[in-house]
């Protein structure tokens, strides 16, 4: 799951939010966020602004 959202960030090109990427990988926004949440963890992505995120 977070390869798909990693994935996905990368192709929008812009920072994106949580609902965005569900949409586009077809998935649950809240299993999105919960990835979302442990690549940000691990250092692989970040927020540049609130609810906001892009990969690094």
């Amino acid at each position: 799951m977070q390869n798909k959202v990693l994935e996905a960030m990368k192709e929008a090109g812009k920072p994106v939010r949580p609902g965005d990427v569900a949409k586009a990988i077809g998935e649950e926004s809240k299993e999105v966020s919960k990835a979302i949440k442990a690549l940000k963890e691990a250092g692989k992505v970040h927020s540049p602004k609130r609810c906001y995120y892009e990969p690094l």
